[in-house]
């Protein structure tokens, strides 16, 4: 059906954050002043006995839409709150033309009506969208409880003043009603409210059943909590009656508060029990939480050893250390010097930066660096097997009146044995160190980290990482173990570490730690410790008194020079244990009398032949340098100093292959060593008087013998210069020399590491000449006398002062002239 438009010319009233559709009556504040200027406008222009209109245009992001709604003021006066106000009624939708004038200072525009149309009568898919509509609208009125607004939609049959009645849905957006205003066709504009209705009745439909399982388990656990309590009260009443013991988590409750914890661990334990408290006696829960209290209050918060000044008595440490070690003199002279210092600090209250007094807890002086310790000393005792280290670290906390724990670290490669696991695991335990001091029972033990450089690391994290917080003197007051999950002072605690290998310390871990090497006993310490030590102790593992066998010196010295050959003295007590057991044995069965006194002639019937014959002792020519191209050189192992064999051979120009050839299992560092030794007497051969046009057509083989011990290092360097110089030369070396050096291209002798080692190994061997690099000399220092009485010691800079020394003339085989550069 036709229809015509109408023009119009209105002020414009703007809405902000709101939209007006037909038949809509709404309130408005004429507190705003393009609200009141619209109306002030309106109402001059409007004629006598007519109601005032104006222009409700919508206004998003300071633009107009393009249709407005042409609104009657029905009334004006006061709103609820007291403020002016106009009620106006939506009539019809205005489309908006141009800008024009009028009275007031509104916005005046020129705008024609829209006519609305709807095919009479109406199509089925139109009907059933209305039935859809008012069954959709009735759903939602219901649910929100406005039943008299039920009946006034189910009324409406207009189909445009039904899709313009959504305009009251608070669900609806402002760019939504903007949307069914600027719809003209008013059926798209029914599917379009009836689109947004339904899917705000799928949300609203979520929304309830999501809040109705919340409920659901909210009124679960009140049940839950309710029956727990009642089943406590029930509990109680029986252990009443009974003469039970309580409840368990009031058992752990009163422990707590009984126990003498810092407050930050305090608080950590009664959160514990309130969960315990809440848990089933069935919950794994409940059993993690029951095994972390136990081990919380096992643990020695404030309990520790006499540590004030008078108990440190420096000159009783000193002798507690002679009494159980002999030799090792600069290691017990370091360590009285770290009781000494520790003395100091605490006679002068300079143990923390500004921190509490004796007896103080963490968690007084822990936080903010108050607590921090401004010094202390880790010590590392590194050096070979046997040589007292784990027994250094005993009597250090016999010294100093302290508990002392040892923690075998060898072979621990996961990083949670250090720091604990996390009590998420099953079988989750603290790390070793919150171990050590539940075993000491004190704060402040000697915990000796036994055999800290075979710590090593894999998928499960490294565990040399994880000690650097535990021996940084500056961290350690504030340890966190992974499964304690609260703070531990390790700050008073005495850290020493023992390791055989220097190198395979990792750095940042060797950084945070005071380095004291053992290099080994000489044979006169050796046979102290034995006579004095190992001796008595074996006496009694034996079952024998006290002088029923005597061993003499002279015995204890061969034992120890040709029996075993080692830097420390673990194998010198298991000879001892040996020569004892076989004269109680031939004691039982009748074939020998006690007391006996075994003198070094009785070995070895008793023991057998000695193991190791000093080269010196051997026939000359049975020794090894009986033969040109043979070296002695010295070495650093594992098990302390150490001598090894360099030899050299030429192949046959017809039968031999060319070049150099390696064997042994050696290194890269050695294997570089011996191409510098041979492109050196390459390059000086005609200096030194060498045949060196031999190894252009004739194949060098070198070979370092123990093949299956691996060797690396450069200070083999001069050991194979002098084997190949020997094999050229067709000149021995002497027996009686050993060396030790690197070599450099041009023939310098460069300081290698381990003197000390080396010569109390040359010392055992029987070596009388030992060459070393000049630069070495003030290493000597840290030799005792007595070995270097017993030593030759030649100092040398140059590889043509060591050929000189090593080798004998090639015309009577006598050992030449010393001749030394200065």
């Amino acid at each position: 059906m036709a229809s015509t438009s109408t023009s119009l010319t209105l002020p414009v009233l703007p809405l902000d954050d709101e939209v007006v559709l037909p038949g809509m009556v709404v309130p408005l504040d004429l507190s705003d002043a393009d609200v009141r200027a619209a109306v002030e406008a309106a109402q001059a222009a409007a004629s006598s006995g007519n109601k005032p209109r104006v222009l409700l245009v919508p206004r998003v992001d300071g633009t107009y839409a393009g249709i407005g709604t042409l609104g009657r003021i029905e009334q004006v006066g006061r709103l609820s709150d007291g403020d002016p106000g106009a009620l106006i009624r939506g009539l019809g939708r205005v489309r908006i033309g141009s800008g024009t004038t009028g009275p007031g200072a509104a916005l005046w525009v020129e705008g024609t009506t829209v006519e609305e149309t709807v095919p009479e009568p109406l199509p089925g898919s139109v009907a059933e969208l209305v039935t859809e509509y008012k069954a959709l609208a009735t759903s939602w009125l219901r649910k929100r409880g406005a039943w008299q607004v039920v009946d006034r939609v189910q009324q409406i049959e207009d189909v445009p003043t039904l899709a313009d009645n959504s305009g009251y849905s608070p669900f609806l957006t402002t760019e939504q009603k903007v949307q069914l205003l600027e719809t003209v066709d008013p059926v798209a504009r029914l599917k379009f409210a009836t689109e947004a209705l339904r899917h705000h009745l799928a949300e609203q439909d979520v929304a309830e059943s999501i809040a109705k399982d919340v409920q659901e388990g909210v009124d679960k656990q009140q049940r839950e909590f309710m029956l727990r309590r009642q089943l406590e009260a029930v509990r109680k009443e029986l252990a009443g009656l009974n003469g039970d013991p309580e409840d368990e988590s009031d058992d752990y409750r009163a422990r707590v508060e009984a126990a003498d914890l810092p407050e930050d661990v305090r608080k950590a334990a009664l959160k514990e029990v309130d969960k315990l408290e809440r848990s089933s006696d069935q919950s794994p829960d409940a059993s993690w939480i029951r095994t972390w209290l136990d081990t919380v209050l096992e643990l020695p918060w404030n309990e520790r050893t006499d540590d004030s000044a008078s108990a440190y008595d420096i000159a009783g440490a000193k002798e507690i250390l002679d009494a159980d070690h002999a030799g090792l003199e600069d290691v017990k002279e370091r360590i009285t010097e770290y009781l000494a210092v520790r003395k100091r600090r605490a006679e002068r209250g300079l143990g923390l930066v500004g921190g509490p007094s004796k007896g103080a807890s963490r968690s007084d002086s822990g936080k903010g660096g108050g607590g921090r310790r401004a010094g202390g000393a880790v010590l590392a005792l590194v050096g070979p097997p046997g040589v007292g280290k784990t027994s250094l670290g005993e009597s250090v906390a016999r010294a100093m009146g302290r508990k002392f724990v040892r923690v075998a670290l060898g072979g621990v490669r996961d990083e949670a044995e250090i720091r604990g696991h996390r009590r998420t695991y099953v079988g989750a335990l603290p790390g070793r160190i919150v171990r050590a001091i539940k075993e000491a029972g004190s704060m402040n033990p000697v915990v000796l980290l036994d055999e800290i450089d075979k710590v090593g690391s894999d998928f499960r994290g490294d565990p040399a990482a994880a000690l650097l917080e535990v021996l940084d003197p500056a961290q350690n007051h504030t340890f966190r173990d992974h499964y304690l999950e609260v703070e531990l002072d390790l700050s008073d605690v005495v850290f020493l570490a023992t390791a055989n290998v220097l190198e395979a310390i990792p750095e940042p871990l060797l950084d945070r730690m005071e380095l004291v090497r053992l290099d080994g006993y000489t044979e006169d310490e050796k046979v102290v410790i034995a006579r004095d030590h190992l001796l008595p102790r074996q006496l009694e593992r034996a079952g024998l008194e006290p002088g029923e066998v005597t061993l003499e010196d002279d015995a204890l010295r061969k034992l120890a020079g040709e029996y075993t050959r080692e830097a420390g003295v673990r194998n010198l007590e298991r000879a001892v244990a040996r020569l004892l057991r076989k004269v109680a044995a031939q004691h039982e069965l009748g074939e020998r009398k006690l007391p006996f006194t075994v003198g070094a002639d009785e070995l070895r019937p008793l023991i057998g032949r000695p193991h190791h014959t000093p080269e010196s002792a051997q026939d000359p020519a049975e020794r090894r340098t009986a033969v040109p191209g043979v070296v002695t050189g010295l070495a650093v192992t594992g098990a302390g100093g150490d001598v090894l064999y360099v030899e050299a051979s030429l192949a046959d120009p017809e039968t031999g292959a060319s070049g150099l050839q390696l064997t042994g299992q050696l290194g890269d560092v050695m294997k570089e060593s011996a191409h510098i030794a041979l492109s050196f007497l390459r390059s000086h051969g005609a200096e030194l008087e060498l045949p060196v046009a031999d190894l252009k057509e004739r194949g060098v083989h070198l070979h370092v013998p123990a093949g299956a011990v691996p060797k690396d290092g450069p200070s083999a360097g001069v050991t194979m210069t002098t084997a190949l110089a020997s094999l050229l030369s067709g000149r021995q070396v002497r027996p009686d020399v050993a060396m030790t050096g690197e070599v450099s291209l041009t023939g310098r002798v460069l300081p290698i590491g381990g003197v000390k080692q080396k010569l109390l190994a040359a010392h055992r061997a029987g070596i009388t000449t030992v060459i070393i690099p000049k630069r070495n000399e003030p290493d000597l220092d840290d030799v005792p006398a007595e070995i270097l009485e017993d030593l030759d010691v030649h100092p040398v800079a140059d590889v043509r002062q060591v050929l000189e020394l090593a080798l004998t003339p090639a015309s009577n085989g006598a050992a030449p002239e010393v001749l030394v550069a200065a």
